[in-house]
This record gives C-alpha cells, sequence and structure tokens, in this order.
C-alpha cells in the first residue's frame, strides 16, 4: 500500500528525507492524490524523474485538445492567459517562446550582472534591523533581494516594487481551492500591469528585458500580445518565489548548523558548492507541473496508462540513495553534485544561472554583514507554508545579538505579532 501523504503539512516540510523514504519503500513511481490536482502518478526516484521529464513526446503538459493540465474549465480567461507560457506548453510551441527568451537573456548577460545583485544584496543586509530587532528574514530580505533584481533585471520601475512584494505575498497564500479564488483578484491586477508596462516599451522604448523582448518580437519572433504578457508574468513570479524560498531555507540551515556556517565563513570562495547542496537539500520547488501519459508505458518497471496524470517529485530525486552518498545529510562539500532542482529536459530552468547567483551573493552578504547572526526562536518555532509543491518558511524571526541567542524574554507570539506589524 502506497503511504498516504499529506504533501502540505508542517511534518512533510520539516522532515521530506523521512516521507519520501517512505514512498520509495512503495516504488519509484507510486499513485496517490495531490492537493488541487488529485489522482495522480509521482516518481520516487533520480531514474524515473529523469525519464519522466526528458521524454516530452509520451509525458506532456497539454491535453489532446491543447488544455493546460491543471487549468479547470470555471477559470477566467485571464488565469488561462498567463498559464498559457512556455513552463506549461510541448514541442513546437515550447521552442517556439523558448528560443525568444533565450535570445533576450543573452543580450542581457546575466553573469555580468553579479557585481550588480551584490550591491543590492550587500544594501538589503546592512537594512535589515532597521525596523526592529528581531526581524523576519524572509521578508525583510530573501523576499525583496529577487524581486528587486528581477524588477531591475526586466527595467520595470523601482516604485513599482512594493506591488510586487505584495502580489508574491498573495501567491505564496496558495494552499488549497479557497485561497485560489483569492487570488484571482491579484492575478488579474497582475497581468493588467504588465500589459501596461509591455505596451510602454513598445512606444517609448526603455532598458532591460522587456525591451529586449519587443525588440526580439520585432525582429520577427513569433509571439502573440498574450504570450508576451504570460512570459513576462512567468519571468517575474518565477525569478523570485522559488529564489525567496531557496535563500531563506539556506539561511535557516547555515543558523541551525553553527559548524557549516563556521566552514562557509572560512573561506566565501567555497558558496558555489555550498549553493549547490542547499539546491538539492532544501528543494524548494518539491514537485513538477502535472503531465498526462499520452501511451502506454513502464516507467522503472511500473505501467502506466494511457491518460494518467503523473508528477515528478524533484525533492524525492534529490534524496535518492542510488544516486546520492548519505542524502539525508547535509554536506556543503558533497561532489559530485547531481541534483534535479533545476529539472532537465527541454524545460530545464531558464533562470538556473541568476538564482545560482542571487542565492550565493545573499547568503554571502547576510553572515558577512551579521557575523553574530541568530534565530530569535527556537528552530522547532520555525513554520512552513501549507503550500502544495513548495517548501517555503513563513517566517523566519533573526536576531543580530548572537548565534543561537534566543528572546527569551518576549514569547514566540510576541515576537509574530512584532515581525507582521513591522513588514
Amino acid at each position: 500500500m502506497t503511504p498516504r501523504l499529506d504533501f502540505t503539512s508542517e511534518a512533510f516540510f520539516r522532515d521530506p528525507p523521512k516521507a519520501i523514504a517512505a514512498l520509495r519503500m512503495s516504488g519509484p513511481v507510486v499513485a496517490t492524490r495531490f492537493p488541487l490536482v488529485g489522482d495522480v502518478w509521482i516518481t520516487t526516484t533520480h531514474d524515473a524523474t529523469a525519464a519522466v521529464l526528458k521524454d516530452s513526446t509520451t509525458f506532456t503538459l497539454r491535453k489532446d485538445d491543447g488544455d493546460v493540465a491543471g487549468l479547470r474549465w470555471w477559470m477566467p480567461r485571464y488565469v488561462r492567459t498567463i498559464a498559457n507560457n512556455m513552463l506549461t506548453m510541448d514541442e513546437p510551441d515550447h521552442t517556439r517562446l523558448r528560443s525568444i527568451v533565450d535570445e533576450a537573456f543573452r543580450r542581457r548577460a546575466i553573469v555580468a550582472m553579479e557585481p550588480r545583485i551584490r550591491a543590492i544584496a550587500d544594501d538589503l543586509a546592512g537594512e535589515l534591523f532597521a525596523k526592529g530587532n528581531p526581524a523576519d528574514l524572509v521578508q525583510r530580505y530573501a523576499r525583496i533581494l529577487p524581486l528587486a533584481v528581477i524588477s531591475e533585471l526586466l527595467g520595470l520601475p523601482r516604485a513599482d516594487r512594493p506591488k510586487f512584494i505584495a502580489w508574491a505575498n498573495e501567491m505564496s497564500s496558495l494552499t488549497n481551492v479557497l485561497s485560489f479564488f483569492r487570488l484571482l483578484w491579484a492575478f488579474r491586477k497582475m497581468r493588467a500591469y504588465l500589459a501596461r508596462q509591455l505596451q510602454i516599451a513598445r512606444e517609448r522604448g526603455g532598458e532591460g528585458l522587456i525591451a529586449e523582448l519587443i525588440q526580439v518580437e520585432r525582429e520577427g519572433g513569433e509571439i502573440t500580445p498574450d504570450e508576451m504578457v504570460s512570459m513576462v508574468f512567468l519571468l517575474l513570479a518565477a525569478g523570485s518565489e522559488t529564489t525567496t524560498h531557496l535563500i531563506s531555507g539556506s539561511a535557516y540551515e547555515l543558523l541551525r548548523n553553527p559548524d557549516l556556517r563556521d566552514w562557509l565563513g572560512q573561506d566565501w570562495g567555497r558558496v558555489g558548492l555550498a549553493v549547490e547542496e542547499f539546491l538539492r537539500f532544501v528543494s524548494p520547488v518539491q514537485f513538477s507541473k502535472p503531465r498526462y501519459v499520452r501511451r502506454d508505458i513502464e516507467v522503472e518497471g511500473v505501467r502506466l496508462k494511457k491518460g494518467d496524470r503523473v508528477m515528478v517529485m524533484l525533492a524525492a530525486a534529490n534524496m535518492d540513495p542510488a544516486m546520492h552518498d548519505r542524502p539525508d545529510s547535509l554536506d556543503l562539500e558533497r561532489k559530485p553534485n547531481r541534483h534535479m532542482s533545476f529539472g532537465t529536459g527541454i524545460h530545464f530552468c531558464l533562470g538556473h544561472q541568476l538564482a545560482r547567483i542571487e542565492a550565493a551573493c545573499a547568503l554571502e552578504a547576510l553572515f558577512v554583514r551579521w557575523p553574530k547572526l541568530g534565530l530569535a526562536v527556537d528552530p522547532a518555532d520555525v513554520h512552513w507554508r501549507r503550500r502544495p509543491g513548495l517548501r517555503a518558511i513563513a517566517m523566519l524571526p533573526v536576531t543580530a545579538e548572537g548565534r543561537g541567542t534566543r528572546a527569551t524574554a518576549r514569547s514566540e507570539a510576541s515576537i509574530v505579532r512584532s515581525l507582521t506589524a513591522a513588514s
């Protein structure tokens, strides 16, 4: 029998290796129910995950009629517009859109942005406790940094960043169907805003990735106006949300593992190696989008039928003992590191380079600026959002006073109230 797991529970997010090991005992591909998706197969090994992701002919993101897997008939048109992006497209449309954004990314030279990203991280680290001590590392740092970087990369007005932060917070609240309905208004506002920014770029030009996308469009790139909106939405949302939780999850692991923090602090030239392990161990993106099985097929000895749905569990691939020695241990010196956090195949993450640079700059700036940074609560009092598929710390109270220092004079509840008011 396959264990019935609650993929949004505190127990699952606090200790994924334990739950994943129980799942893997049932096989490399197991049948379960997933929130908002329903009955679905999920992969539990590296090889099964790779097999599904690399076979984009058998495992497709669209139904026979072209609808996106996971969309429902009752969803508004603007939601469908946003969802109609290259992450939900099969060939040849995926390559058509990917080539357009690849060209725009090449023109922006992501690696050349590292000094600017480092400067943003340094500024934000310096302001971490500007509104009080303790501070919520998620809201005051991990969320703002990726949003600042991607909005600057896109060429969006700096004055609009509070809007992005508010929208990002609303998107993070997605846990069930009811919360999805609450998000509809935010989606509508965000789509309208991005459409306006694209039109401004068409009329007046500008700097940033949006202007580059408009230029590629003018040079003959095959993309519709709706696809352009969904492309920018994807870059803004995907380019910030997952990196937010990579940064906060990595910082949490360092805060509760002083030896690892000391090792990294002795030589920040090691941070690139450490980020690869954080990508594997933290695994912010736990699952892929659902895919449809287009023909009867066996995956690692498990028979799937045409019409079934399957989701790859990236977190399980990252914890596979057949691929990683002691996978449930955080080893910042791990070599080689064959994590699957950016996926594989045609949908390999476009922003992998940017995410790596942001995480490395964020961690170094944070711990260099605040060498005595500590958790303001016990690790047992750190909680995760009940959002399926994303491992996201809800709030990470930190203090500048000293490593391991806890504000014992104040209750956890009072700390949370003060942080909420400050944010």
